[in-house]
């Protein structure tokens, strides 16, 4: 996800491309003392999304594909013990509606996975109820099938969902994507 030469020769092989899925990323525990570590979130989270995405996108516009970036309920509400972590996960949930807007006249439809609590080594360490990488992964496919531009995957993040669609956010985003078509 940081190095542009690997991401760049994997863009390469690959011919065909229906679905990118976005699902690196950096969690660190921090008190954003370390402006590195900061740094370090920034570089997977936000800009390995971006460069991945970018590089893949020939692809995904020939087959008018999908983009899904795997977040977190964090980029919707900062998590203390792991504010690097927060924001560079807000920052690519910004990224996310960017490019929702932007390549959604090109046929590409992106998709935003806000995940609470996750089974894996990232929060092997957290003594939280957490859902199975399995069920997740069921739901981001169903999600991407119902055309849900959000996926709250897992019991914490679903408890957001409701009234998302028609809640002040989503309209706020809509409204800033109505920009483009007075812009061009």
């Amino acid at each position: 996800m940081t190095d542009d030469v690997q991401i760049e020769l994997a863009a390469k092989s690959v011919d065909a491309l229906d679905v990118l899925i976005n699902n690196a990323g950096l969690l660190q525990y921090d008190d954003l003392g370390d402006r590195a570590i900061l740094e370090r979130h920034l570089a997977v989270n936000l800009f390995g999304t971006h460069a991945t995405t970018q590089a893949f996108l020939p692809q995904l516009t020939r087959s008018r594909g999908a983009v899904v970036n795997v977040l977190s309920a964090a980029a919707l509400a900062s998590v203390p013990v792991s504010p690097a972590y927060s924001i560079s996960k807000a920052a690519a949930f910004s990224l996310t509606q960017s490019l929702r807007a932007l390549l959604s006249p090109s046929g590409v439809r992106v998709y935003a996975v806000l995940a609470g609590p996750v089974d894996t080594e990232m929060s092997r360490d957290l003594e939280i109820p957490k859902a199975t990488p399995e069920s997740v992964a069921r739901a981001i496919f169903d999600g991407v099938a119902a055309g849900d531009e959000e996926i709250f995957p897992d019991p914490l993040s679903a408890a957001l969902e409701s009234g998302w669609t028609a809640g002040s956010v989503k309209a706020l985003e809509r409204q800033n994507a109505a920009l483009l078509a007075t812009s061009r």
